[in-house]
Parts: structure tokens; sequence; C-alpha cells
């Protein structure tokens, strides 16, 4: 009944032990139209993966079209207008005209046009060039550069399982921010304590695509600072892949990423980054930010609420997996090194637009986070390979690119706050403590298959309290000045808002994977034979690379 999976699994265990000749990729052409056509006795490899399929496609249709439906139907009473309007005329008392920045008097009411219309501000093309800009290199940094960076470090047999996961997240984060992510991450408060929003811009309902938010980058259209916004909650999960690669399944990956976003993410951004006008009645004593916002709490680009948040997520989701099979006694190496250091270039041009992008502007200090985050990278690609050079004993070019991305996670937070010279000792101090952190998991055998914990979540706390440092308000006008330029306070208030997020991801993510363990049938773990031929033939019937 078994036989083709047996030939198969044993074909490949013969070849990795150097036992036999067999060459199962030859041979037996296992991809997904093999299986389907010419095995049909795999079952326990079709028949779940079509399950889940539907599983997942049931659940994702139904959630998309409840919402879509009730949100539109919402949208068609809220923006009903006479025939003699355009859908771009404002008129006071709309729904989406008090999140928005319409020209005023000086008495505080608003200017309108003879017709009685509202007047948007203005709109600076230059500002909203940058900002798309921006958005499009960030967006590259996840289906084309953390693709290929997990990819290469990847063994050649689980490459397109860990490529797959990073592109999938892409396209799944977008929906979900859509559809409330952004609402929770960056609306109205709910209750007025900053520590989520409001479903009031679901299905991005009230953001509109003409006019500037009154609270966000006020100099371009508040849906362009929304797809900015995007590109991080999407590459935030994406970063997670390298914790449990090699040995989750996949239709877990999706259901898990989606709630990951939700009540990790989403809420880490709304303590972080929210801002609001006003306080529409729900506390007298809201301070209008996010309650670590409201603190002090400095994180110009989100090493708090992308890097800590993923990384430290990625280490309970290692520990709770438990090691791949054969850790510790099989080399798991990655097996394509030219993917890994494409992957990390792309990062690094990527990383321009992230960070110099969380301006907010084409400003001067979108040109100071460019050139802290030059620096910072450069020098951290540069102490790493010497670190590890002098620790085993020869140069590694694997190494020297984790080092580049270890300094782009650590100069993240800091970018827009610091000088050339302090992003010269972040980048020191984040390869230090990161490669550090890569020899204490190795020792304590945790198997964080790509090191999400050392690179993101050690890079990410370094470069948070750093910045609580070496701050200085000449760069950022909404900034401070660190301990080193007489402002203790500031140290520890970033102190508390990285170890606030630290500990939210840990306890929510380990909650999340414990409940969707129990619940999923068969565990969301690859069973031992899946995993001993690769998640590219058994989750997804695919190869890395075809040679016949």
């Amino acid at each position: 009944m078994l036989i083709c999976e047996y030939i198969i699994v044993k074909g490949y265990k013969d070849s990795i032990h150097g036992a036999g000749t067999v060459n199962i990729t030859q041979k037996y052409k296992p991809s997904i139209y093999y299986y389907l056509y010419h095995c049909p006795q795999i079952t326990c490899w079709y028949k779940p993966m079509r399950r889940s399929s539907l599983i997942i496609s049931a659940l994702l249709g139904g959630i998309v079209a409840l919402v879509s439906v009730n949100l539109v139907s919402n949208d068609a009473v809220a923006f009903h207008l006479p025939e003699s309007e355009a859908p771009t005329d404002y008129r006071e008392g709309e729904p989406a005209v008090k999140y928005h920045c319409f020209e005023q008097n000086e008495d505080g009411s608003y200017n309108k046009t003879a017709e009685g219309y509202l007047i948007p501000c203005e709109i600076d093309s230059g500002d909203n060039a940058w900002m798309l800009t921006s958005s499009a290199l960030v967006l590259m940094m996840t289906p084309a550069g953390l693709a290929m960076f997990y990819g290469g470090l990847s063994r050649q047999k689980n490459a397109v399982s860990s490529l797959h996961m990073v592109f999938i997240t892409t396209g799944v984060v977008a929906v979900q921010f859509a559809l409330w992510g952004y609402s929770l991450a960056f609306g109205p408060d709910a209750g007025g304590y900053g520590f989520i929003g409001t479903l009031d811009w679901a299905g991005l309902n009230n953001v509109l695509h003409d006019v500037p938010s009154n609270a966000y980058a006020i100099t371009i259209p508040h849906q362009t600072f929304m797809v900015f916004q995007m590109m991080f909650a999407i590459i935030t999960p994406a970063l997670i892949v390298a914790s449990l690669a090699e040995r989750m399944k996949f239709s877990a990956f999706i259901i898990f990423i989606v709630l990951w976003a939700t009540f990790v993410y989403d809420f880490a951004a709304h303590w972080t980054w929210q801002i609001a006008t006003e306080n529409y009645g729900a506390n007298p004593d809201y301070c209008g930010f996010g309650w670590t916002g409201c603190l002090g709490s400095l994180d110009f680009a989100g090493g708090t609420v992308i890097h800590i948040t993923s990384g430290w997520a990625g280490l309970v989701i290692a520990l709770m997996l438990g090691r791949r099979l054969g850790y510790g006694k099989v080399a798991m190496e990655p097996h394509n090194i030219s993917m890994v250091v494409l992957g990390a270039a792309l990062l690094w041009v990527g990383w321009f637009g992230f960070n110099a992008g969380s301006a907010g502007a084409a400003a001067t200090n979108a040109t100071s986070a460019f050139v802290a985050t030059q620096i910072a990278t450069g020098m951290a690609a540069l102490t790493w390979a010497l670190v590890s050079w002098a620790h085993t004993g020869r140069p590694s070019t694997v190494g020297a690119a984790s080092g580049a991305v270890a300094g782009l996670v650590a100069i993240t937070p800091a970018s827009g706050f610091v000088s050339p010279m302090s992003a010269l000792i972040i980048g020191i101090v984040a390869a230090v403590v990161c490669y550090a952190a890569l020899v204490f998991k190795n020792k304590r055998k945790w198997d964080d298959a790509l090191d999400t914990w050392a690179v993101h979540g050690i890079g990410g706390l370094a470069g948070a309290l750093l910045t609580g440092i070496f701050a200085e308000h000449r760069f950022t006008d909404w900034g401070d000045n660190g301990l080193a330029f007489g402002n203790p306070a500031q140290l520890y208030e970033n102190a508390v808002g990285a170890f606030a997020a630290l500990a939210w991801a840990m306890g929510i993510t380990a909650l999340i994977i414990k409940v969707m363990d129990v619940v999923w049938p068969g565990g969301i773990r690859v069973t031992p034979k899946e995993e001993e031929v690769g998640l590219d033939l058994s989750q997804h019937g695919e190869r890395a690379y075809v040679t016949e």
C-alpha cells in the first residue's frame, strides 16, 4: 500500500548516507503530478494536503466574503452622493473627514469652496514619490531579498518550502492588513488607552487616496502611508520562517501568520506608532499615542515592532516545535551561498526604503537615516567577518552576509535619531552581540534553523537599547536625546517599550502555537518521514533544481 512512499524515502536516505546510488529525483520524477496520476497509494501525503487546502480556502474565503460584503454596504451608505457631486468632493460631516487633513481657518473652522466643499491639505508630489518608492523597496525585501536569503540558507530538500513560506506571506498579510490589520494597528484607539485600535478603518474604510491623514505623514495621501506600513506588516511574520523552517506544515503556517499578524504585530505597532489628533470622547486622559509612545519610547523604523517581536517569537516556536531530525549529528549547512549573498544584497538595498522611508517624507531626517543605515551595516558586516575569522580561523561569506543583516536590524530603531559616528558604534556592537548569541544558541542546541533569534531578536533588542543611549533630538524633531547626551530617562523608556513587546510576542506566540498544535489534525509539525524526504517534495511536490 505504501510501496511508492517506501521507495522514495529509502532512496533518499540511501543517497544522503552514501549507502546507495539511487537518484530518486531522476528515476521517479516525484512532482505533484507524479503523485496524483502515477502513485495514488501515497494517501498520507496527498489527501491531508488536499483537506488542508480546502480548510484554508473555506476559512479565508468566508472571512473575506463576510467582511467585504459588510464594508461595501457601509461604504455605499456613507459615501452615497448626489449625481452632481464627484467622489472626491468632501463635505463636513462625512465619516472620513475627521481622520483627514483639510484646510482650516484661524478659528478652527474648515475653509470651503464656493460650493461648500472642503479643501484638502496640499500633497507634496516629491514626498509622495519618495514614499511610494520606499514602499516598493520595502516590498522587494520580502518576496525577493528574504526569500532568496532563507532559501539559500536552507538545505536543498527544503529550499522551495522556505521560499514559498516567505513568498506566500506577502500575499496573505497584504489581505489581512487591508481587511483589518491597518485599522487595528493605526486606527482610532479603542478605549483611549493606547492598547489596540478599533475597526473603524477595516477594509480601508475612511482611508482616502487623495487626502492626507491628519495624524500620519501629512504631506502624502493617507493610502500612501497605509501601503508603506503594509510592507512592514508583511516582512515581520516572514522573518519567523527562519525559526520554523524545515519542519512546520505549510497549511498550519498560513493560519499561524494570520493569527500572529493580528494578535502580535498589530498590537505592538499600535503601542509604538499610533497617533490620534483627538480622543473622540473615549478617555479624557488619553495622550494621543500608543501607550509606549506616550511613555516616550523611540523606534524610528521598527526595531521593536518588527525585529524584537519576530525574533523572540521565533525562539519560542523553535523550542516548541523541537529540533530537526539529525540536528547536531547531520550536516545542515546552507545549500546555496550565492543565493544567500544575493538575498542579503537585496535586503541591504531595500532597507534604505525601510529606514529612510520611515521619515514619512523626502526630508532631512530621511538623509540622516539613509547615511546611518549604510555606515552601521558596513561596519557590522566587517566586524562579524573579523570576529568569525578570529573564532573559526576562516573568513565566512555567510557570516559577512549575516553581519550585514545584523547591522541593518540594530540601526533600524536608531536610524533617524543618531549621528554617523554613533551608527558606527551601533554596527560594531550589533555584530558582536549577535555573533555571541549565535554561539550561545548553538551551545544550548536551540534549533532556530536560520537564526531569527540571534540576528533579529538580539539585534533588535540591542538596537532599541542603543537608541536610548545615542539618540539626538537634532536629527528628528519628535525624537529626544539619549543617555549619552544628558537624558538617562530615554534609555529606561526604550527598555520598557522593548521588553514589553518582547514579553507580549513570546506569550501570545506560545499560546497560538500550543492551541494550533492541539486542534490541528496530526499537529502542526510534519511527520518524520516527510521531514526526512524534505518539505519540498512532501509539502509542495516540487524540487528546487531539476537537472535531467
